[in-house]
């Protein structure tokens, strides 16, 4: 399974919650250390977000693990785990 990545993040966050605060450039390695509400992302989109990630990579990520993560970065680096521990099954 691939690693999930910074641009199909991005793409989920303004899929499932629109665009990001003025002046945010999601497209850019910039973002990954601002945190989400920063971002204009509060912990509402990021449930959105993750839901579409466990039905999309039939996966299951913890609420708390996610809670924890604040920004972009730390995201991808629990996605990417789970989907590691997953596909070493």
């Amino acid at each position: 399974m691939t690693d999930f990545t910074l641009n199909e993040l991005t793409e989920l966050l303004r899929t499932c919650s629109g665009d990001p605060e003025e002046g945010v450039d999601l497209g850019t390695e910039s973002v990954l250390d601002t945190p989400f509400l920063e971002l204009g992302y509060d912990s509402l989109a990021l449930l959105q977000v993750t839901n579409v990630i466990n039905r999309e990579r039939g996966i299951g990520l913890s609420d708390d693990a996610v809670a924890e993560a604040e920004t972009p970065r730390m995201l991808l680096a629990v996605v990417n785990s789970v989907l590691a521990t997953e596909a070493g099954r």
